[in-house]
């Protein structure tokens, strides 16, 4: 264990677990209060930016100090095959974002603006919804999902000593000359705002606090002391780490991928990923200081908590450093389901995805589903009522990358210089026997009915989204103009952008 001795880090672990099974921590409680029984449950949603699914120590992952989030795996139900359907942009957090807050499909949820939100239905059904944190959406839609906020950071990345905010405005204009500069270290900012609204609120109606940290999206700039926990010389390799992707994906020299040289080298990969567990270790701290507050609070007792991420990253699996593909490491997120009525301790492997989560909460809360929304509510599987809610699931990356994967086998097409007129490359995957994606046997006789197969399952998903690869070159409508980690190497960067520490 990296600048922690394993018993040192058993003991935290051990103490943050019993604090979280206490009465008052969300779910811990077997005996309501008065004051919240019979009332629909409260919402916590903490909301993590480029954390990748095996983040976590809880569920796996040796090296990392995770204890708050270990105490919501423990205790509630985490969902360990989470995927997001991708991005139509470098930015792949903007489509997340949005198929997340409109529970509908890639190509359906843009913009967010025209469509119903979560938060705007549970505020109809009388919630009130109080945001803080990184909203990567657009201004007009904040207004229209939220009744609240403050510190609200329009960008997609930032320094995390310098965020830009603004206050809560509810017409949604957000003009400029409100602009401030956050004095404190980005979660730290968000966590206190998260901190004051549990402290402060008094109405008597049920509330939705959405905290969407900016970590540990680069800069990775830690403290100090969160960076000594994890020496660059100790952090092990992925195993699936190579010097450079072996063929063009269709997007290698964007930003995200220039924030290290090529080829890749062992030592710069080990020195990302250890300014990327000293981000995660940090943030896992500032949600703790959140669920304190709230085991302190009258709703603790009644209070769904939802920890989630809003897409993955490379950190030089595949050669790749960024969010820009559809393997495993970009298209999953970790997800983490507590409270009233959900089951501790239990991790569920079916298929599923993180938009799944609007009709949740609407399942959760006794709220209404509008009808436009696309995803499926994650109950059945929280009440063990079903094995799977999706048979499959579907990823893209613009116009270069398809994807879709079941249980076992995962199917990648590149449609890259082919103009739409077939692949350029395909690969297949047996997950259970290669999760590290490292096989390709796609031109492997004995798997012939497999790929066709899962070809045939793609084109039922490209179908069902209305994928505009489907369509000539011609009549596809123009790609969205690029956005925060949708920039080209070499471009002109934002203050603190491509900076992570690494030499």
């Amino acid at each position: 264990m990296s600048g922690l001795s394993r018993r040192e880090f058993l003991r935290r672990a051990a103490a943050g677990a019993a604090v979280a099974a206490m009465p008052g921590f969300a779910g811990g409680a077997a005996n309501p209060s008065a004051r919240t029984a019979g009332k629909r449950p409260n919402i916590l949603f903490l909301y993590s930016d480029d954390q990748r699914f095996n983040t976590i120590h809880a569920l796996g992952c040796d090296e990392i100090i995770t204890p708050t989030m270990d105490s919501l795996v423990q205790n509630g139900v985490a969902f360990t095959h989470t995927f997001i359907m991708g991005g139509t942009q470098g930015a792949i957090c903007v489509a997340s974002r949005a198929m997340l807050m409109t529970g509908r499909t890639m190509y359906r949820a843009e913009p967010v603006v025209d469509h119903t939100l979560f938060p705007a239905v549970l505020r109809k059904a009388g919630y009130t919804t109080f945001g803080t944190g990184k909203w990567h959406n657009g201004p007009p839609a904040y207004g229209k999902a939220f009744s609240a906020g403050d510190n609200i950071f329009f960008g997609g990345m930032s320094n995390h000593l310098k965020v830009p905010v603004q206050p809560f405005d509810p017409t949604g204009k957000y003009p400029k000359e409100n602009i401030r500069t956050g004095e404190k270290f980005s979660s730290e900012l968000f966590s206190d705002t998260a901190i004051a609204f549990l402290r402060e609120y008094k109405e008597d109606k049920p509330f939705l606090l959405y905290v969407a940290y900016t970590a540990p999206h680069d800069p990775r700039m830690a403290p100090q002391k969160y960076k000594d926990r994890y020496p660059p010389d100790k952090i092990s390799l992925p195993k699936n780490f190579m010097p450079e992707h072996p063929f063009d994906n269709g997007d290698l020299k964007l930003r995200d991928e220039a924030l290290a040289p090529w080829p890749r080298t062992p030592e710069v990969v080990r020195q990302h990923i250890s300014d990327y567990y000293a981000m995660i270790t940090h943030l896992d701290e500032q949600m703790g200081r959140v669920l304190a507050a709230l085991r302190e609070s009258p709703y603790a007792e009644n209070t769904i908590v939802i920890f989630t991420g809003d897409n993955g990253l490379a950190l030089g699996q595949h050669g790749l450093f960024g969010k820009q593909s559809v393997y495993e490491h970009s298209a999953r997120v970790p997800m983490v389901i507590c409270g009233p009525g959900i089951p501790k301790a239990r991790t569920c492997d079916a298929l599923c995805y993180q938009f799944d989560l609007y009709p949740t909460l609407c399942d959760l809360t006794g709220t209404r589903m509008p009808d436009a929304v696309e995803s499926k509510s994650l109950v059945p599987l929280i009440k063990g009522e079903a094995a799977k809610t999706w048979d499959n699931v579907f990823g893209l990356y613009r116009d270069y990358q398809r994807m879709v994967r079941d249980d076992r086998y995962k199917l990648i097409e590149y449609y890259v210089g082919t103009d739409g007129k077939g692949t350029r490359k395909t690969q297949l995957f047996d997950i259970v026997s290669d999760s590290w994606e490292l096989n390709d046997l796609s031109a492997d006789p004995k798997y012939a009915s497999e790929l066709a197969r899962l070809r045939e399952e793609l084109l039922k998903w490209q179908k069902k989204v209305d994928d505009p690869l489907l369509k000539p070159p011609g009549e596809r409508p123009a790609p969205p103009k690029k956005a925060g980690g949708g920039k080209k190497a070499g471009g002109k960067k934002k203050r603190g952008e491509g900076k992570t520490g690494a030499k």
